[in-house]
């Protein structure tokens, strides 16, 4: 496993900047009643320099980009960074008026950087692993629906299935070019060790990541729970991501800690925005239970950013008749999706916090 040193030097960076979700703060608005004359409006600004814009309101940070070149910032935040590898310090972005306003002398630092193209390889998602749930043998938690006055069986192993079939089919029609995958596409038993090695074990360029999400179907003693949730690896979980052979034994704690926080971050990122587009697409008809955190064992050995989907509750008699609803399922299948493709876009503008394996 080669670790990028820019990479390594970026996520620290973040760290002392509290960039992350954890550290964002809900009132970013700056405390002077006007912006300062040496400021100028994120929009002009981008406009001015003839660059593209991406801004992220999870971690209330953004990129300027052009010729190959990148300015990342956060609002109330005097760091800097250009390239993805060298730092500075300056006035820090604020929030005024409900409008994000960066220094001239960004503007001018930014200028400069972008008046040398470069042509380095970004860093991008290169394959997204879709698991759906239990299968064969084990068909998960079990319901029942009546249609048309004849009791059906709703098992979980079929309708997380479904759900994954379309979601595989919709991102590879979006990104042919990444490696879209399942771990299991028809109703075949894997084991719970058989799924995260097929995780780990996808080759990878040097330059790419790969995301999980697991897919599957809730169940509870209380008929009236219901709603989907998305969860994530809870960050006092610790794994050995790098091995005595990826890097020296002095540092090695360091640099495992480091991809650690690294991927519960994208985690959580990601299920933000699968929930965001869940909503959006189911949100009227079930309700959000919002981001929950667990130890989910296909979560915490996969050694990538990973989440696991309950999509509803086939306890709930309402419920259960959406879940057997194969128009529902789609529009399922369209809010998780929705939320993969947003994260990528986010991952791909930023190069991507994930080191390269």
């Amino acid at each position: 496993m080669k670790i990028k040193l820019c990479k390594i030097l970026f996520f620290i960076i973040l760290i002392f900047s509290n960039t992350f979700i954890f550290g964002a703060d809900e009132n970013l608005s700056n405390n002077e009643n006007s912006v300062k004359n040496g400021y100028i409006s994120l929009l002009e600004a981008s406009e001015n320099l003839g660059s593209s814009l991406f801004w992220d309101p999870i971690t209330n940070s953004g990129i300027l980009e052009k010729n190959g070149n990148s300015v990342s910032f956060a609002l109330n935040q005097e760091i800097v960074v250009y390239n993805f590898r060298d730092f500075a310090i300056t006035e820090p972005p604020i929030l005024q008026d409900d409008k994000v306003f960066i220094s001239k002398n960004l503007v001018e630092n930014a200028k400069n950087i972008f008046a040398t193209p470069i042509t380095e390889a970004n860093f991008k998602i290169g394959a997204i692993l879709i698991d759906a749930g239990h299968g064969g043998k084990d068909p998960g938690t079990v319901g029942s629906v009546t249609k048309n006055g004849k009791k059906i069986q709703l098992n979980e192993k079929d309708i997380v299935l479904t759900v994954a079939n379309n979601l595989h089919d919709m991102l590879k029609a979006k990104y042919p070019d990444k490696k879209i995958m399942m771990t299991r596409s028809t109703d075949v038993y894997l084991t719970l060790e058989q799924r995260v090695e097929i995780a780990n074990s996808v080759k990878l360029a040097e330059n790419e990541a790969i995301v999980y999400v697991s897919i599957h179907a809730n169940s509870a003693f209380d008929k009236k729970a219901s709603g989907f949730e998305t969860w994530y690896l809870s960050p006092g979980y610790r794994r050995n991501i790098l091995t005595e052979n990826d890097a020296d034994a002095e540092i090695l704690p360091i640099l495992n800690s480091m991809l650690e926080e690294e991927f519960t971050t994208e985690s959580i990122l990601i299920a933000k925005f699968i929930d965001d587009g869940m909503k959006k697409q189911i949100g009227d008809l079930s309700k959000s239970r919002g981001l929950k955190e667990e130890e989910w064992f296909v979560v915490r050995n996969a050694n990538m950013p990973s989440v696991l989907v309950e999509v509803g509750f086939v306890s709930n008699p309402e419920e259960a008749l959406l879940l057997s609803d194969q128009n529902y399922l789609r529009k399922v299948a369209l809010g998780i999706y929705n939320g993969v493709s947003s994260f990528v876009t986010h991952f791909e503008h930023s190069r991507g916090f994930t080191i390269s394996q």
